[in-house]
C-alpha cells in the first residue's frame, strides 16, 4: 500500500487517534458544563482490537507518528495496553499522548514502559488558582507532579499545551519563559479556535499567536525547521533557554499547506480535517484482521474529498461543536 496522498499532493504521516470522549475537567475552551455523552456509551469507543488493526492500517500506509488523544486518554482503564499495541507496529517511531496531566504522576512510567515516545500536558496557567478557574478542577500541583515524573521516567522533552487567551495567559510569556528556561519543555500557545459551543468565548477571549511571535523575535528567539512528522507548531528557540516555544496559528494564511495529518474519531470514524463537515464511517472493516486491505482503500479514496483549508476564517467550524469531540 502505497503512501496516504490528497488531491493536493498532501502526505499523511501523521494519525491522531482519539480513544474516548470523556473528559474529567471542564475548561472554559472545550467543556464549560462538563462532560456530555454525544449519543454513545463508553461501551461503543473503540476496543483494542479494533484500535490494533487501525494503527496497523495507516502504518502499512506510511504513518509514522501516532497521538492519543481523547477526551482525556488516560480515563481508560486500558490505556497502558492501548500504548503497546500501538508499539507493535514498527513503523510507528512515535506515540504520542495529549493528556491533562492528572494521573502522570501516577502512571507515566508505566506508559513509558509500554513504548509512549512523547507527551504533550495541558497547562493554561502557572497561577494555580486561575488554573483552578480555567479547568473547574484544583489540580495544578498534581499536573505539575506529573510533568517532574515524565522527566523521572526519562522523558527528555515535555511539551506543554497552552490555549491562548486574552483575558487569562496573553500577558503571562514573561512568567512562562521563566519557567522554561532550565527545562526542557517545549511550550506551545495554541490560538483559541472557535467551535460550534463556543463563539461568544471566542469573539471575547481570541488574540493571535503574531503577538507572542513578534515578542519572542524581538527577544532573539529563532524558528526552526519542521521534520516531516511534526504537528503544525511553529518552533523557536534561544541559546538562553533549555526549553523550547511553539506556536499553533490556524488562522494564519497557508496554515493548511502543510498539513500531514488525519483524525479517527472515538467511535471509528476518519475526520479529513478537525473542522470539516462529517466523518467517513471505518468501524465496519474493523471486525476482522482481514479487512486490512478494504479498510485501507477506504481512507485512501476518502483523501479525495479531503479540502485545501479549513474555512475558519470565514467563521465556518464544520460539526465541531467542542474539541472533545474528536480530539482537538
Amino acid at each position: 500500500m502505497s503512501q496516504f496522498t490528497d488531491a493536493y499532493s498532501r502526505r499523511f504521516y501523521y494519525l491522531r487517534l482519539s480513544i474516548t470522549d470523556v473528559c474529567n475537567f471542564r475548561c472554559t475552551y472545550c467543556l464549560p458544563d462538563g462532560y456530555k455523552p454525544q449519543g454513545v456509551s463508553n461501551k461503543s469507543f473503540l476496543t483494542l482490537d479494533e484500535i490494533r488493526r487501525i494503527t496497523r492500517a495507516f502504518a502499512a500506509a506510511g504513518t509514522e507518528k501516532v497521538r492519543l488523544t481523547g477526551g482525556e486518554p488516560s480515563l481508560r482503564r486500558d490505556f497502558t495496553d492501548i500504548i503497546a499495541a500501538v508499539r507493535e507496529n514498527n513503523a510507528i517511531r512515535q506515540i504520542a499522548v495529549t493528556t491533562n496531566g492528572y494521573r502522570m504522576a501516577r502512571d507515566v512510567k508505566q506508559w513509558r514502559d509500554a513504548g509512549l515516545t512523547s507527551i504533550n500536558v495541558s497547562v493554561d496557567s502557572l497561577d494555580a488558582r486561575q488554573f483552578h478557574a480555567i479547568t473547574g478542577q484544583d489540580k495544578f500541583h498534581q499536573v505539575m507532579a506529573g510533568i517532574d515524573a515524565a522527566f523521572d521516567a526519562g522523558f527528555e522533552k515535555v511539551k506543554v499545551n497552552s490555549v491562548l487567551m486574552r483575558d487569562l495567559n496573553s500577558r503571562s510569556l514573561s512568567t512562562f519563559l521563566e519557567w522554561i528556561r532550565r527545562r526542557p519543555i517545549q511550550l506551545r500557545f495554541i490560538e483559541l479556535m472557535e467551535t460550534g459551543d463556543g463563539g461568544a468565548l471566542f469573539r471575547q477571549q481570541h488574540i493571535s499567536g503574531e503577538v507572542i511571535r513578534d515578542q519572542l523575535i524581538m527577544q532573539g528567539w529563532q524558528r526552526q525547521l519542521r521534520e516531516r512528522s511534526d504537528g503544525p507548531a511553529q518552533v523557536f528557540r534561544h541559546p538562553d533557554y533549555q526549553g523550547e516555544i511553539g506556536l499553533i496559528m490556524p488562522y494564519e494564511k497557508d496554515f493548511c499547506a502543510s498539513c500531514n495529518r488525519l483524525r479517527v474519531s472515538a467511535i471509528g470514524n476518519l475526520h479529513l480535517c478537525l473542522f470539516g463537515d462529517g466523518g467517513v464511517p471505518l468501524r465496519d472493516l474493523l471486525a476482522s484482521d482481514d479487512q486490512q486491505a478494504a479498510l485501507q482503500a477506504r481512507i485512501a479514496r476518502s483523501l479525495g474529498e479531503k479540502k485545501q483549508t479549513h474555512f475558519l476564517n470565514q467563521g465556518n467550524t464544520g460539526i465541531t461543536q467542542n474539541l472533545s469531540f474528536i480530539g482537538g
